[in-house]
């Protein structure tokens, strides 16, 4: 789990209960995005969350879609033979998910499947709530073509259970799976309980029935969550007049205003071969929206000017300040060894949790930064962030999903860019390098 905003030894929030989130929806709807941007962001409140998907786990047990039977994906008028073992599938992933919260002490298990069935959803309410566990459910409704052979296109035929086909066929082929599934679909009613209907990946929700400090979390998280493809670009800031230094609030030397030529120049090549390749693929034509993310310290916003004097829009934010190094600040780390003994060790042993006098630690940084994160999830143009180390580092660990105890270990050298791709089953890292 990446930079937890709130730890304990079990890592379960105690006042908050066991919660089964149980995702409903037709195939391609966005329910693997939306469930494993939750489980991110969860894992980055120190919430212990797993997600159980039901695809991943027939796949386990059976293989890809060439080793099933026939009729496995029929809604009706299925075999005896089949339904069995769909039944074996699907109550072995629900035993897991029991052993999960009993035996691992989990706190939230996230269910991604279908469940289109209202018989079904409330045997899976009954079973889980007869076992103390609070069920939520999260629909993903969508009625817009676009998105949804986009979904195919981007993440269902690249599964294995598509693996040799051609793209329109398996395209047209998933297209017939979901019309039979929509036959027999049945969309949530206010009396099944908690839940919240996401239209259109979150161009609309209806909440209902929600209770409880990490149900409300759950939600309006949900609320900044979108399926727009972008690209987040990671840079350090230039070489300043005073290099280590909190306190002196130094500007660029010639050095690093060289440097910041460099990296305008890297990232407009960059995007316009993207953009090529885009348009190769079947894209249109049009060049996403950038916006540099950057500190209101100076050698952040000079190292961002020469995107300005471009038209790219720059947003100063103050929570994106360094770490305060405290009493340290200018030290080398022999000379904090020297001179703070005691704290240089208590350093060592929690570099996530640890503060040295007058200073901020890893774990007030992630606090601070809770607002950039979750303004981050909305945004749904490309961003340039240009910052500080520490910063860069809270920030890629919660993408990447670290520990706690790695975040302060996370390295960008200054002529390092990093390239994030969200996608739906995780983010994709790619690392260039522009500047000796």
């Amino acid at each position: 789990m990446a930079a937890p905003l709130y730890q304990t030894d079990s890592g379960r929030l105690w006042h908050a209960g066991q919660i089964l989130l149980v995702f409903v929806g037709l195939p391609a709807r966005g329910k693997t995005h939306v469930s494993r941007s939750v489980e991110r962001y969860l894992r980055w409140l120190g919430v212990r969350t797993k997600v159980f998907s039901l695809g991943d786990h027939r796949r386990r047990m059976l293989g890809p879609s060439a080793n099933l039977p026939p009729d496995y994906f029929q809604p009706e008028g299925r075999s005896l033979k089949t339904d069995e073992l769909r039944a074996k599938v699907r109550i072995t992933l629900e035993e897991e998910v029991a052993r999960y919260f009993k035996e691992n002490e989990g706190q939230v298990a996230i269910f991604d499947a279908n469940n289109g069935m209202k018989a079904a959803r409330i045997a899976l309410r009954q079973k889980f709530e007869a076992q103390g566990v609070n069920v939520f459910f999260i629909e993903n409704i969508c009625d817009r073509e676009d998105i949804v052979e986009a979904n195919i296109r981007s993440v269902k035929i690249s599964s294995p259970d598509y693996q040799g086909w051609n793209p329109d066929d398996a395209v047209k082929d998933y297209m017939g799976r979901i019309a039979a599934h929509a036959k027999r679909y049945e969309t949530m009613e206010t009396s099944g309980g908690p839940f919240v209907k996401i239209y259109n990946i979150g161009e609309r929700l209806v909440v209902n029935n929600i209770r409880g400090y990490l149900q409300s979390r759950i939600v309006f998280f949900l609320m900044n969550v979108h399926h727009k493809k972008r690209t987040i670009w990671f840079a350090r800031s230039g070489q300043s007049c005073i290099e280590h230094s909190f306190k002196a609030d130094s500007d660029l030397s010639p050095q690093g205003v060289e440097y910041a030529k460099k990296l305008r120049d890297f990232i407009v090549a960059k995007r316009k071969e993207l953009l090529e390749e885009r348009v190769k693929a079947g894209e249109q034509p049009h060049e996403r929206r950038l916006t540099v993310w950057t500190s209101a310290r100076k050698r952040c916003i000079s190292t961002a000017r020469p995107m300005a004097e471009l038209g790219y829009k720059v947003v100063q934010r103050q929570q994106m300040y360094e770490l305060n190094p405290g009493d340290v600040d200018g030290l080398s780390p022999e000379q904090i060894k020297e001179k703070y003994p005691e704290e240089f060790h208590k350093a060592e042993l929690d570099p996530y949790g640890h503060r040295y006098p007058r200073a901020e630690s890893y774990h007030d940084l992630s606090v601070r930064l809770e607002p950039v994160i979750l303004e981050l999830e909305r945004e749904p143009a490309d961003i340039l962030f240009i910052g500080h180390g520490s910063v860069i580092r809270c920030i890629m660990a919660y993408l990447q999903g670290l520990t706690p105890n790695e975040i302060p270990k996370v390295e960008l050298r200054r002529g390092d860019i990093v390239q994030v791709t969200p996608s739906a089953y995780g983010v994709k890292f790619v690392n260039h390098f522009f500047w000796q």
